[in-house]
Parts: structure tokens; sequence; C-alpha cells
């Protein structure tokens, strides 16, 4: 499982140029699931994600999560975070997960990120053409995989 996160001072999704939801300080996560991703994969990001220390203290030291700031995350499902390139110049996605293996995941994801951060958790639709706006604060973009436990 694959997230890229982004500290944003705002951000919103639209499908049908509609907005489905939008945010204000926080976190826009865009999370990937892949081919070999289970439960253990959601229980570590999701514990990873809140104590991500992204957000300035007093002293303009990244020190502080999103928990400490109250801030709000919008979670988009994002396929592509599992693009291969190494052949050729047309990305290859065998290593994402099939809908039938990646909705449960990503709404294990959502529930259990809206259960530890006790509050709603702000997404898009999984599947569905997205426009996704944001404001990047910082900016601050960092890659998180559940793989690679550095």
């Amino acid at each position: 499982m694959r997230l890229t996160i982004q500290r944003v001072s705002e951000a919103s999704v639209q499908i049908n140029q509609k907005i489905k939801s939008q945010i204000n300080q926080g976190l826009l996560v865009l999370l990937g699931v892949g081919t070999d991703d289970a439960e253990a994969d959601v229980e570590w990001l999701c514990n990873k994600l809140l104590a991500l220390r992204v957000f300035s203290d007093e002293l303009g030291k990244m020190n502080k999560s999103i928990t400490d700031v109250n801030g709000d995350v919008l979670l988009i499902s994002q396929f592509t975070l599992f693009a291969s390139t190494k052949k050729g110049n047309r990305p290859s996605y065998i290593r994402s997960a099939r809908p039938d293996v990646a909705i449960p995941l990503y709404k294990a994801f959502h529930k259990r990120l809206e259960v530890l951060l006790g509050k709603p958790v702000a997404t898009g639709e999984f599947g569905a053409y997205m426009k996704v706006y944001l404001c990047n604060d910082g900016p601050v973009t960092i890659n998180i995989d559940s793989k690679n436990r550095e």
C-alpha cells in the first residue's frame, strides 16, 4: 500500500464538475492499493500517517502531527501510485490491486482513519474520474510504502 501525502492549506475534489469534498488545513492523502496488500498494511499506514510530524510548531519546526493541529484529511484513491515505467514509455499498472481487492482495503483504510482521527475523513469516489485541487503548504510532500518501512 502506498501513500503520497501533501500538507495543504486547502484541498478539494470535484466529480462531474461538482465539489464532492473539501478541507482546510490538513493532509491530502493519495492511497494506492497493491496486489499483495492486506489489513496489516491498513493498520500500519494509518498509525504512521497520524503520527507523522509535518506541521510547524511555535518555533517553525515540523514537530506537530495532524492530530496536534486538529487538521482535516482528504483521502483519494489512486491506482497510479503503483505505476511501473521500467519497460517502455507507457506505464504498467499490473501491481495495482483490482477493484475486488482494492475497494475493501480502501474502505477499511478510510474507516480506520476516521476512528483514529476521531472525526470524519473527506473522500473522493473510488474509480471515478476526479479533479483534485490543492494548495500545497510548504510545499511538503511525502511518500510512504507499507512494504518499505524505513
